[in-house]
């Protein structure tokens, strides 16, 4: 039997913009950068995948870090949470960029830089423990997080423990 199924070929993913860095506590968010933050991660994590309770409770003990184009647009995001609320580390999550944008390198321009900011500034030769997408496993090897234990649902997604160690 012949298989006559054709899917359109995917979209091209935008080009990476140059992006400008915002890394702040709770109180440093204005009222434009919450409502920013929030818009794009209710896009993807609400819109996008199954919904669940993003506003959980722990943004108030957060570094933010906002990624906005050359526009004022806010194109990448993610939140590190203190150590010991989540997990004994620190532990990044909220990792988000607009889909047209996913393939570009911008999700990988902001992991980078948000594991910069940790290392140099909020804390120093700790550890990172993070919840990943099972699927973006390989994406967080890349910078340098191994997985641990099996594999396990969260917000019904597949999801795996992985840590980075201190730098």
């Amino acid at each position: 039997m012949t298989d006559t199924t054709r899917t359109a070929p995917a979209a091209m993913p935008a080009a990476m913009p140059n992006l400008h860095w915002t890394w702040t506590r709770w109180e440093g968010l204005d009222k434009d950068d919450l409502y920013d933050a929030l818009a794009l991660r209710c896009e993807v994590f609400i819109v996008e995948q199954e919904p669940y309770q993003d506003v959980d409770g722990l943004d108030r003990h957060c570094w933010h870090l906002l990624g906005r184009d050359d526009a004022g647009t806010l194109q990448a995001y993610c939140r590190v949470v203190d150590p010991g609320l989540k997990y004994a580390e620190p532990s990044l999550g909220r990792v988000v960029t607009p889909a047209r944008l996913r393939g570009s390198g911008t999700g990988a321009a902001l992991v980078a830089e948000a594991l910069r900011r940790c290392d140099t500034q909020a804390w120093p030769g700790h550890a990172n423990r993070i919840s990943a997408q099972a699927h973006l496993q390989r994406f967080y090897a890349a910078h340098g997080f191994v997985a641990l234990g099996e594999e396990y649902l969260e917000d019904n997604i597949p999801h795996r423990e992985m840590v980075r160690a201190g730098r």
